[in-house]
Formats: structure tokens, C-alpha cells, sequence
């Protein structure tokens, strides 16, 4: 009996990838493609919806060469998953108005506080489960709706990244649950669209959201149009979607109390289980997970984890590009290596890492990124690891805010780029005082997540759960170095104690520079 096999897709802020992988969790065949940021002005971060698409098709074509056309014939299911939240207004023949506001514009910061204060903070955090912020989905519709009331006329709804792709395949407009309730759009006491939110906004969300459906829940199948433009067989089931943070929940292979993973990209989503729901006034707060043996989860994103040390690079790095060249070394290769050669603490350098704002758990738009210690003495390297520190200082704070609301982290779990860096993985058990579960190669990316997902709407995997028991190993464990652990006990209060006493200049700063404007 031959092989079943299934895609899976993520839409990342920088990359789409892909995989065909089988049902024994072989990835048979894999490609990618890049993705850019538009930035009309500052705190403004958009992406052209078209270019998803044809880096989407593009990939199709790439994994149908490679695979073969005996493996391609015996897909049974495609998943896509995407960066979230997006604002991606389409007209009735599904093309875009405008391009997408993705998750790090933060043009909207007025219209958060002006919805905040129409519904009440404490009732908002009620409807959504979480603390308003300028990354989701009511804000920059209000803005949308008021700033171009043009393009609004035009619009016939709004869609997510994947919903969009997954529209140009299977022709049907949808919304995944998942992301619906990342939107804060969606009251999660009943699982429909906020009548008193939309309300806030002025806007019908009952008119402008597609009703959301579960992940795995088929929507279409591959049209003979889509079929022509990516080489793929018309007829293969699509099933809704998700986040990239419920994909990568798949991935890490979370399924019992005690476990804590990261998924670790330009930003970093950060779970952990608990056993009793918690309140809603909490920074994180932990919602009905469908894993066995994890009640309940706490799912806290992170802005500019694998953006900072990028950042470093595209800024800061010409030297370390100079020296990998020289060397013969990948330069993230390179930049790890002189990392470690500096001790812990980055002789006296703090970085933050809040160059786009922060998300968990601070929740403001007017945080910054900063170095604070530099001095006379100060080196490149000591720099460049302060970057690592600082990004496993944001982890631990969201870590430290999970175990006050009663979540349990034991171990930690890495997948994705990240995971790539066993000096960061270091630093992070370091950090954090437990043991750090570096992914196998073949499970420790998003879109294997998404292929589960695709097998499991198939039919293919019956238990998604034992599924994933089987198919993720763990390829290394690296333990924290005490003495590290020990400098970093030292220097996290003062880690937030200095984040705190800034907090109301910067955002009277930000007020400032918009003034100026």
C-alpha cells in the first residue's frame, strides 16, 4: 500500500515554508520564499497580499518538482497556518482593497484607547480574555474604517493571512477559530463575534468576519484555477487553519503539565499548561487547551525575539560578516561563537528587546528597544550578547508572569530557528533554571505542525496527541550552567526594575515624536 502524504504551509512575517511530509512524519520534499515589509511611515508595517500569494504558488510548484508526480498524487490534505493577527480588507471578487496591516503595525494606538474606554478595560478583558493592544484586529479596523473611508466602502470582509491563501486555493472566504480569537474581535464566552466591540468600532462584525470554523474543519477543495497556477492535482481537501502559534504548539509536541516551549522565529510565541483557568485581569491568561493531560494553556507572544538579534545583524554586524566570510562560517554560526566567548552578565550590558513594541507580558506599543551599561571598556561582543540575554530576560518575565498565575514550567522546549543556537539555548536554561529540549530536526518547525494538522483532517492520524508522542524527538538537552544562573538571579530584578522607571517617558516620548509629526 503506497504512502499517504500531506502539505503544510506557514505564512510568516519574513518567509513562507513549506513541506510534503508522509504519514510516518519523512519530509519528503520542502522550499520556501521571502516575504517583505512595506513601511509607509513610522509605527506603519505592511505586506502586499499578492506577493503571499505568488510566493504561495510559487512554493506549490517548487515542492511538485521535487516531490515527484507519484507523491503528489497521493496528497490527501493541505494546512496552511500565518503570522497573526492581520487586517487584510478584500472587495466581493475576493481582491485586496489595500495591503494588510500585519501584527507589528501600531499605526492604531488611538483607536485601542478610544475602544478600551467605549467598552470598559476590565469589560474587554471579560469578551476577549486578554488586555487590549495595538498588534490585533478592532483597532485597525476602526482606524481603517475612519482614515480611508474609500477603501472601506469597498470592502466586502476582512481576511487573515492563510484565509487569504486558502481562498486564492479552494475560491471560499473563511476564518479559522483559532485565530478568531486572537482577533479580539471574537467574545470567547460564546465564541461569536463581539456584538459590544464592533459596536465600539462601528462596525458590523457579523457582516465583515466570516463565521469561524475549527482548524481541521475542510473548506474546499483545490480549483481547477488554483491547480493551473500552482501545479498541484484539483481536489485536494484544505482544511481551515490556524495561527502559527497553534501550529507551532503541534510542533513542540507539548502534551503534559510541567512542559513549557517556545516557538522561536523573528517574534516567539511562549506556551505552558495549567490545570485551572485563570482570571482574565492577568497579563497572561490561560484558555481550554484540546491537548490530553493539558487542561488549560497559556499562549504569550513575544515581538522581536529572532527580530533583535536580526536587527543586530543588519545594523550592528558588518564585522561579524567580515570575520564568517574570513572564516569560512555562517555568520549566525560566527555570532554564537563570540557570544559565548563573553561571560554572563555581557560585562555590565542590559539590552531590552522592544524594538517593535512588546506584547507579552507588557502589552504597550510605546515600549523600545535600549542598551543601558555601555561604557569606555564596552566590546562588539560584549554587545552582541547582551542581544541574546536580553531576549531570554523577556522569556523569563513571561515565564515568571505564567507561574504566578499558576502555569507549570519544568522544561523547556525550542522549535524553530532558534533552536539552532545552542549558545542561546544556553542562556535560556540558564535563565529560566530548568533543562532545555532542543527538537529534531524534521519536528521542530511550524509547518510540520501544519502537516499534522492536514493528516489529522484526513483522517490520516486518528490521535493527534499520540501522533506527535511518535514523530517529535528531542535531539539534544542542554542543562543550565549554575554559574550563569546565578548572574542572572542577580541582574533580572534589575532587568525590570529599569524597564519600569522608563516606562511612562517613553510613552510621553512617543507622544512627543507624534506631535512632531
Amino acid at each position: 500500500m503506497s504512502l499517504q502524504y500531506m502539505i503544510g504551509m506557514d505564512i510568516g512575517t519574513t518567509n513562507i515554508k513549506a513541506i510534503v511530509m508522509d504519514e510516518n512524519g519523512t519530509t519528503v520534499a520542502q522550499a520556501s520564499r521571502q516575504n517583505h515589509l512595506i513601511l509607509p511611515a513610522p509605527g506603519y508595517v505592511e505586506q502586499n497580499a499578492d506577493e503571499w500569494w505568488d510566493n504561495a504558488a510559487g512554493i506549490f510548484r517548487d515542492l511538485v518538482i521535487q516531490a515527484g508526480s507519484d507523491i503528489i498524487s497521493n496528497i490527501r490534505g493541505i494546512c496552511i497556518s500565518s503570522q497573526t493577527v492581520t487586517m487584510l480588507p478584500v472587495d466581493a471578487a475576493g481582491k485586496p482593497v489595500r495591503n494588510a496591516l500585519i501584527w507589528m503595525d501600531s499605526r492604531s494606538s488611538k483607536e485601542m484607547h478610544y475602544i478600551s474606554l467605549e467598552v470598559g478595560h476590565d469589560r474587554f478583558e471579560v469578551i476577549t480574555g486578554a488586555q487590549p493592544d495595538v498588534a490585533f484586529l478592532p483597532n485597525k479596523m476602526l482606524w481603517f474604517r475612519t482614515q480611508e473611508p474609500e477603501l472601506y466602502a469597498r470592502t466586502d470582509c476582512f481576511l487573515q493571512s492563510s484565509s487569504y491563501v486558502n481562498f486564492k486555493l479552494t475560491g471560499e472566504k473563511t476564518t479559522d477559530m483559532d485565530q478568531a480569537v486572537r482577533t479580539q474581535c471574537l467574545d470567547i464566552n460564546t465564541l461569536k463575534w463581539s456584538k459590544e466591540i464592533g459596536d465600539a468600532c462601528g462596525i458590523d462584525f457579523d457582516r465583515y468576519l466570516p463565521a469561524p470554523v475549527e482548524p481541521m474543519t475542510v473548506i474546499g477543495q483545490v480549483t481547477a484555477e488554483a491547480s493551473e497556477e500552482t501545479g498541484l492535482p484539483a481536489g485536494i481537501p484544505v482544511c481551515a487553519g490556524a495561527s502559527d502559534a497553534f501550529m507551532a504548539l503541534y510542533a513542540t509536541g507539548l502534551s503534559r503539565l510541567g512542559e513549557a516551549a517556545e516557538s522561536s522565529g523573528t517574534s516567539s510565541l511562549v506556551f505552558a499548561g495549567c490545570d485551572h483557568a485563570t482570571p482574565v485581569d492577568r497579563p497572561v491568561v490561560a484558555k481550554p487547551c484540546g491537548i490530553p493531560g493539558i487542561p488549560y494553556l497559556f499562549d504569550a507572544p513575544i515581538s522581536a525575539s529572532g527580530a533583535s538579534l536580526k536587527w543586530y545583524l543588519d545594523e550592528l554586524g558588518a564585522a561579524e560578516k567580515a570575520e564568517a566570510a574570513a572564516n569560512n562560517k555562517n555568520v549566525y554560526d560566527w555570532m554564537n561563537e563570540l557570544a559565548a566567548s563573553v561571560p554572563a552578565g555581557s560585562n555590565g550590558v542590559i539590552f531590552f528587546p522592544y524594538l517593535l513594541g512588546e506584547r507579552a507580558p507588557l502589552w504597550n506599543s510605546h515600549a523600545r528597544g535600549m542598551f543601558i551599561g555601555i561604557s569606555i571598556d564596552t566590546e562588539r561582543a560584549d554587545i552582541l550578547r547582551s542581544v541574546f540575554e536580553g531576549t531570554a530576560f523577556s522569556i523569563r518575565h513571561v515565564v515568571e508572569t505564567i507561574r504566578a498565575a499558576g502555569g507549570q514550567v519544568d522544561s523547556f522546549r525550542i522549535a524553530g530557528g532558534g533552536a539552532k543556537s545552542r549558545t542561546w539555548a544556553k542562556i535560556k536554561a540558564s535563565m529560566l533554571h530548568v533543562p532545555v529540549y532542543l527538537l529534531d530536526d524534521k519536528a521542530g518547525d511550524i509547518p510540520f505542525g501544519d502537516a499534522l494538522c492536514a493528516g489529522a483532517a484526513a483522517g490520516i492520524f486518528k490521535d493527534t496527541s499520540e501522533t506527535v508522542k511518535k514523530l517529535i524527538g528531542v535531539k539534544e538537552v542542554i542543562e543550565p550552567d549554575e554559574e550563569w544562573a546565578a548572574v542572572y538571579d542577580r541582574i533580572y530584578p534589575y532587568y525590570l526594575s529599569l524597564y519600569q522607571d522608563v516606562d511612562k517617558d517613553l510613552l510621553r516620548l512617543k507622544n512627543e515624536w507624534n506631535r512632531m509629526k
